[in-house]
């Protein structure tokens, strides 16, 4: 099992910035992949960003050179940058992490971007 807790989440201006953490527990020598996802009221989940083991990202078009992914492997945890927030990057955003078999969550934290 792997334990998720965000944190960082907020209100901000759009043109604003906030950074997410997300730490993870339990068993994270079978993570393969981290990232955030997030959600819009009356949305689907969608993907935000994604980094590998090796340190490989992978982003949506829309937070491209805006929001960056990165992690501290010593501290368990991942963080979203996000840059030059716009009022649409409002959202629930959720972390997530990946092993072979699995697929594990975080509560998740909101985001809102006030135009």
């Amino acid at each position: 099992q792997v334990q998720l807790v965000e944190s960082g989440g907020g209100l901000v201006q759009a043109g604003g910035s906030l950074r997410l953490s997300c730490a993870a527990s339990g068993s994270i020598f079978s993570i393969n992949v981290m990232g955030w996802y997030r959600q819009a009221p009356g949305k689907q989940r969608e993907l935000v960003a994604t980094i590998t083991n090796s340190g490989s990202t992978n982003y949506n078009y829309s937070v491209k050179g805006r929001f960056t992914i990165s992690r501290d492997n010593a501290k368990n945890t991942v963080y979203l940058q996000m840059n030059s927030l716009k009022p649409e990057d409002t959202a629930v955003y959720y972390c997530n992490a990946k092993d072979w078999i699995h697929n594990y969550w975080g509560q998740g934290t909101q985001v809102t971007v006030s135009s």
